[in-house]
């Protein structure tokens, strides 16, 4: 797994956990921070899959 795999998940993983937290606690400033995060990690996993891909000549 390519080191950009492993942050962006973990970082969408946090982003969500603020989006939801912001929910529960009405904080929208929060939830959108956590929206924004997931997204942020979402396109760097992709970047490590796409790297991933490339290396293994897909």
């Amino acid at each position: 797994m390519d080191k950009h795999q492993v942050k962006g998940r973990v970082k969408e993983a946090e982003g969500k956990a603020k989006e939801i937290t912001g929910k529960i606690v009405g904080n929208k400033s929060l939830e959108q921070r956590g929206k924004a995060e997931k997204t942020a990690g979402k396109i760097e996993a992709g970047y490590g899959d796409l790297k991933n891909d490339i290396k293994k000549g897909h």
